[in-house]
């Protein structure tokens, strides 16, 4: 497991995906389930792509371990299937067995973590591997393993003056740089964790598109 690292940027090295010249594979039509904690803003933003054809895709179900997680309100709207997993009571694995049961229904090519405050356990990545994209609010491998506004506290700290996000597939390890896409945006002095923030989520839903379109045309190969 990574354990949260503040280091600077310059103190890494990235590891990105290969894209390949030639496809693999070619996905017709992307079948995407969603997993997310929160509101969900880059759900949104993948819906209108795919609204305004600009994205080949679409969200077949939404499961959320928060009941009242707004992200789930947003799927009704769309007349997209919503559930609500409890986690209360359950190991990391009796859960995810659970929500990999609901997902046996709907066979996604693709599961997106959209805001998912959870750790996926070992089973469920090997379930869906190199089919699990997350996105991360900084340039990895720089601050892997921090979570939202402690990633911004980090950069400030270190007076990095550009921050970015990373869309990368998931595997055992947490944040691990198998990355797909980053973008970056540009730090200010007068900046903030909380304008860093929405700088960050202006990018993620550009950043999973992109990462979707990729995988739909077949030119990602994981590294070994």
């Amino acid at each position: 497991m990574c354990l949260f690292t503040s280091l600077p940027y310059k103190k890494h090295t990235q590891s990105f995906i290969n894209r390949l010249s030639v496809p693999s594979a070619l996905v017709a039509t992307v079948k995407l389930a969603v997993l997310g904690s929160t509101r969900g803003s880059d759900l949104q933003f993948i819906l209108d792509s795919i609204k305004a054809r600009k994205l080949d895709a679409t969200v077949d179900i939404v499961i959320s371990n928060k009941k009242d997680a707004y992200i789930l309100e947003r799927a009704r709207m769309h007349g997209i299937p919503a559930v609500f997993v409890d986690s209360k009571g359950k190991t990391r694995e009796q859960f995810d067995q659970e929500v990999l049961k609901v997902l046996e229904s709907y066979k996604p090519d693709l599961i997106l973590l959209i805001g998912y405050m959870r750790i996926l356990s070992p089973q469920f990545v090997q379930a869906y591997k190199n089919r699990i994209m997350n996105v991360h609010p900084s340039l990895l491998p720089a601050y892997a393993g921090g979570m939202d506004l402690d990633v911004y506290r980090a950069m400030l700290k270190n007076k990095e003056t550009v921050g970015g996000i990373t869309v990368h597939f998931v595997d055992e390890g947490v944040d691990s740089p198998q990355i797909i896409v980053q973008k970056k945006y540009k730090i200010e002095q007068d900046d903030s964790p909380e304008t860093m923030k929405e700088k960050a989520q202006k990018l993620e839903g550009e950043a999973f598109v992109e990462a979707i379109t990729l995988f739909s045309q077949g030119k990602l190969k994981v590294q070994a």
